[in-house]
């Protein structure tokens, strides 16, 4: 054992060392080991499906605020938490709210990064624990909020976890009404079902609407991910996801959008969409995809 006094520097220089914030790097890496975690409690039963209005939606909710902070986002005007008030489609008053953060970037100009984290919540006594729709996006949110806080973006990032989805997009559609925010957004990039397909199939749709974004996507690195196009031709009729996710309250404000999901699969809008049932190495490869993406277009 060495004297004490020869012991001494060395403790005071570890003390300084693990109490010192996470050093910025040039090179960040993402935490697909946290990824999974935090898919793993967002669409768990203790938050019931997720359904706005719901104690399981306000549980997922504080989660994601608590995470939000952890990885290093700044509240979005204020705060991390922006209520609403809707409409639902039986004409009955509700109250939503979005979580949003931001990660401060060289320039004021933005790209909204978007998922959504309510979901069904429980019916006929069945969880909807909605892994895939959408916890998968809003997890992949918290994963690039750490990747961000290591580097400084290009363009200002704003990240939000939209409530009231499933009610008709009733979260994003409140976000955009900000018009003096909105003039400084150049992109919506929204994640809605990224994790659940047997076939390595990732689509990016909207390069029809905005055909430049094309080339950029072909040229990002996707590994055994097969990024696929489409679904976003009017005469696709229901196969056109122009306006089945958060993404149509952006295009409808004249803001240009990719929208990154899965086809639909057997567990969509089913009870066994949950976390058991989820291709964790491909939800890892997809979110590795969809960040290359991000980096894309932060250089545009």
């Amino acid at each position: 054992m060495k004297p004490l006094h020869k012991l001494l520097p060395l403790l005071i220089v570890g003390l300084f060392i693990s109490c010192t914030p996470k050093e910025k790097t040039s090179s960040p890496t993402l935490n697909t080991d946290q990824l999974i975690e935090d898919l793993r409690f967002i669409s768990s039963d203790e938050t019931e499906g997720r359904r706005t209005g719901t104690e399981g939606n306000r549980k997922a909710r504080e989660y994601l605020v608590q995470r939000f902070e952890e990885e290093g986002a700044n509240p979005f005007q204020g705060s991390f938490t922006h209520e609403f008030d809707f409409l639902n489609r039986n004409e009955e008053a509700l109250a939503g709210i979005n979580v949003v953060g931001e990660i401060p970037g060289k320039t004021d100009s933005v790209i909204v990064i978007t998922a959504h984290y309510d979901h069904l919540g429980i019916r006929d006594s069945l969880i909807y624990n909605g892994a895939d729709d959408d916890a998968s996006g809003t997890a992949a949110l918290i994963t690039y909020i750490d990747y961000f806080s290591h580097i400084k973006p290009n363009h200002t990032l704003v990240f939000a976890a939209f409530d009231a989805e499933e009610m008709g997009l009733q979260g994003a559609r409140a976000f955009t009404e900000d018009s003096v925010f909105m003039e400084r957004v150049v992109m919506n990039i929204n994640l809605d079902m990224i994790s659940n397909n047997d076939q390595n199939e990732l689509y990016a749709s909207g390069t029809f609407h905005h055909p430049e974004f094309k080339p950029v996507l072909e040229g990002i690195e996707t590994g055994e991910v097969k990024l696929l196009f489409g679904h976003d031709r009017p005469e696709q009729g229901y196969d056109d996801w122009t306006n089945a996710s958060d993404h149509a309250a952006f295009h409808a404000k004249g803001k240009k959008f990719i929208y990154f999901g899965v086809e639909d699969h057997e567990h969509y809008h089913q009870h066994t969409d949950e976390f058991a049932t989820i291709p964790l190495e491909f939800y890892k490869k997809s979110t590795e995809t969809i960040l290359n993406a991000i980096l894309a277009f932060d250089k545009m």
